[in-house]
């Protein structure tokens, strides 16, 4: 064979060996390109993948079975059921600049309409509304407001929703004490306004059960705390097993993943549990019935009118309050999965036919609970002598810890 043509077939194979070396390599540094823009959302689904409707998280993680979780609920239950894409993002940190980051990473990675639950919101979302006029924000919990509180604008691309907490928690006080129960204890996590409204509601519905009950003057002992965090961890658990060794029957757990710890150590001491925001006697046994309110329907409400029935406005630049009468608060009052189940069965005597006369008079005016107290305290943690005065008690007892 010519040596010239056995030379043209060796060079011509080399260099198709060197094309398809090339093509490899150029193909892998794709793959690890695409492998680090996927990983760099810092969350479980990337909103760099073109999600229509995100949800920011607030402190706490996205299975905290409370507000995050109830307000992804209403996230996932909604767009599944419409074919919307959708994701959830949690912040590097819980500042201002860090949920304004995670709200421009939702923005920039498509989101339409982004949802965030909770008050530590406020001004991230006053700053977003104007930065992103063409995305519709649902702030959950809070209002709009500029970092000094002197401009509380809302924008017609935001709907603020507030929830009547105080009435949930008078719900959950009135009935641990029309059951029987004289030892209370609450433990929220941090003194913002939703769980202080929680608090104050179940030591009215605490004082009035007792008055109806014709029960003496201080005959309800209530052990009131704030744990500082809204966190699952040992001082939280050491915190609830001391007081159920000193008698406490039932404890409020009003603090997001601060109830995984109350449930833990309830387990222990044989105690109880109030749960919190959502429906919690699924997570422990010792949930006799959770204060909750409509994160989950109130999220779906927003979103329908956003695209289903073109009722923005009904919403939009606007505070929009869910409360008894129009189911946005309450204690559940049926068990998923068994319609004929009794979700007051873990009650030694409390009934749903009491619950639903008390609840009448919340939806009619004839009981109105106090949300707000004043405090000296910067950070809004109330004395006991506050609470007591605040709140006209007379039946309850505080003890602050």
């Amino acid at each position: 064979m010519n040596k010239l043509y056995i030379w043209v077939i060796y060079y011509n194979r080399k260099k198709e060996e060197f094309k398809v070396k090339k093509l490899v390599a150029i193909s892998l540094v794709m793959v690890l390109m695409i492998a680090t823009l996927t990983g760099c959302s810092g969350n479980n689904q990337s909103s760099s993948d073109g999600h229509e409707i995100a949800l920011i998280t607030d402190k706490g993680n996205i299975d905290d079975k409370s507000f995050n979780q109830g307000s992804w609920e209403g996230v996932v239950e909604f767009a599944t059921k419409e074919g919307i894409s959708h994701t959830y993002i949690k912040p590097e940190e819980a500042s201002d600049a860090g949920y304004l980051a995670a709200i421009d990473l939702a923005v920039q990675g498509g989101a339409k309409v982004v949802v965030t639950p909770g008050y530590l919101f406020e001004v991230p979302i006053y700053e977003a509304q104007n930065k992103y006029p063409d995305v519709k924000f649902i702030l959950l919990d809070g209002a709009p407001h500029d970092p000094d509180y002197t401009d509380s604008t809302i924008k017609d691309n935001v709907a603020s929703i507030m929830y009547a907490e105080e009435q949930s928690g008078y719900l959950a006080g009135y009935a641990a004490v029309m059951d029987g129960m004289t030892k209370l204890g609450f433990m929220g996590g941090m003194a913002v306004p939703a769980v202080q409204a929680f608090g104050y509601g179940y030591l009215q519905g605490a004082e009035d059960a007792a008055r109806e009950l014709g029960l003496p003057d201080g005959s309800i002992q209530v052990t009131y705390h704030y744990t500082g965090n809204f966190e699952e961890n040992d001082t939280n658990k050491a915190t609830a097993r001391t007081m159920y060794q000193e008698g406490t029957e039932v404890i409020f757990a009003c603090g997001g993943s601060v109830g995984k710890s109350v449930m833990s150590a309830a387990s222990e001491a044989g105690g109880k549990v109030i749960g919190v925001d959502v429906d919690q006697r699924y997570d422990s046994e010792t949930v006799i019935t959770s204060a909750t309110k409509g994160l989950s329907a109130s999220v779906i409400q927003v979103l329908e009118s956003i695209y289903k029935t073109n009722s923005w406005d009904q919403y939009a630049g606007k505070t929009t309050y869910f409360n008894a009468s129009n189911d946005g608060v309450g204690l559940p009052t049926t068990v998923i999965g068994d319609e004929n189940a009794d979700a007051f069965d873990r009650f030694e005597s409390f009934t749903k036919e009491q619950y639903e006369e008390v609840y009448a008079k919340l939806v009619d005016g004839t009981v109105k609970p106090i949300r707000t107290i004043e405090v000296k305290d910067p950070s809004g943690y109330a004395t006991a002598e506050e609470l007591e005065s605040g709140l006209n008690l007379v039946k309850v007892n505080v003890t602050t810890r």
